[in-house]
């Protein structure tokens, strides 16, 4: 298997005076619009997400009228907290479907900070989509890409404050917030821009009674996965590798939360004259605001978490269409996108339509066989999805 190092930076950002920092932040800027492609995203949202939506049923609360930047030169910051143990399905239909309601308006719309380890690989892209997350706008949460995307002009900023420990965190310890960097609140503070709580409940039953055990994660990691489940389904990852993206049919509700200003709670005070212990306070303060916020949200709509009667009514009347919104359809779906994508070198239009298309999808894309093929279909698919990969350790980014 070949490995390349990823490029790390010769000094550490946060040693650096503020020219040198200035200069590397301009220098940067490139990741603003290196990978993002705006119609790649309509027309995968269009193409293949609305599939996941049919499947999800995400609901929208609060977001009809988005929140406007306290600076117009800096953005605000969306904190959402991470559904444990689960491939992010999440973040794919919130990003995606929040960028859909508000007409791709960039600016009603996120750019995520994303753990570079869902990015070091084809095989974390879901079903093998090259470079989607980075396509898609999503840019690697390191520090100094973090403080580049403070100067972007368009987008809000969508961070994870509980980084990789918070989608390995296990079913016994769903929607508890796992500890914030102080990152989020240090850029506020730095910036003068505001925090906004985002709230996804119902994601921790994507693939709920799932555990983590460190000794596995750490091995898993060597490769390049972040985490891997452990449930009475796993051993199916290796006899069903398309498992390995699984998803139960949580219905996804997405609450727009309450807004916060550290830089008021530090007093109007510069960062450079609050201490250590004083930025951990703010950051404890956010996060125990978002906390009850977040139990809150459970409380009114995390009773339910899968509505079978709404989905079944869902898989009733999309029924044409059913080999692909559900997830033993899902390799066609992303196969068939990716190679029309680069087969064609435009943008894929109605690809996918009813049952009898499915076969001819198979047929133009036998790697698809391989996530049924047990054990050995593994062989093709790590091949591909582990090929090239950047070597990135497990922590490094999880909590920029």
């Amino acid at each position: 298997m070949q490995e390349r190092t990823a490029t790390t930076q010769k000094k550490d950002y946060r040693d650096m005076n503020p020219e040198e920092l200035a200069a590397a932040i301009e220098e940067n800027k490139k990741i603003f619009d290196e990978y993002f492609d705006l119609p790649f995203t309509q027309s995968l949202t269009r193409e293949v997400i609305r599939f996941l939506n049919m499947y999800f049923r995400p609901v929208f609360i609060g977001f009809e009228h988005m929140p406007d930047r306290r600076d117009t030169e800096r953005p605000l910051i969306f904190a959402m907290n991470h559904s444990g143990m689960a491939f992010p399905w999440d973040g794919i239909v919130f990003a995606s479907g929040l960028m859909d309601n508000q007409h791709y308006d960039l600016g009603k719309s996120l750019r995520p900070l994303a753990a570079p380890m869902l990015s070091a690989s084809t095989l974390m892209n879901p079903f093998l989509l090259k470079n989607v997350w980075k396509r898609v706008g999503a840019v690697d949460a390191t520090g100094l890409n973090f403080e580049t995307m403070m100067h972007y002009p368009h987008s809000q900023l969508l961070i994870y404050p509980e980084g990789v420990p918070g989608i390995g965190k296990g079913f016994n310890r769903k929607y508890q917030l796992q500890p914030f960097s102080t990152s989020i609140v240090r850029m506020a503070i730095k910036y003068k821009t505001d925090i906004v709580s985002c709230l996804c409940i119902n994601g921790e039953y994507i693939n709920p009674y799932s555990y983590s055990w460190r000794p596995i994660d750490r091995l898993v990691q060597k490769i390049g996965i972040p985490f891997l489940p452990i449930s009475v389904l796993t051993i199916l990852i290796l006899v069903q590798p398309w498992m390995f993206y699984y998803a139960w049919p949580a219905r996804l509700t997405y609450l727009l939360g309450k807004r916060y200003s550290p830089a008021d709670m530090a007093g109007g005070r510069a960062l450079e004259d609050l201490s250590p212990e004083e930025i951990a306070g703010i950051r404890d303060q956010v996060q125990a605001a978002m906390q009850a916020e977040l139990d809150e949200g459970v409380r009114k709509y995390g009773k339910h978490p899968y509505q079978w009667g709404d989905f079944f009514r869902s898989l009733i009347k999309n029924w044409r269409e059913l080999p692909y919104w559900i997830p033993p359809g899902w390799p066609a779906l992303f196969s068939e996108y990716d190679r029309r994508y680069y087969k064609d070198k435009e943008l894929p239009t109605r690809i996918t339509r009813g049952w009898f298309t499915f076969w001819k999808i198979v047929w133009r894309n036998p790697i698809i066989l391989a996530y049924f093929i047990p054990v050995l279909g593994w062989i093709p698919l790590a091949w591909r999805g582990l090929r090239g990969r950047q070597k990135v350790r497990a922590w490094e980014g999880s909590q920029v």
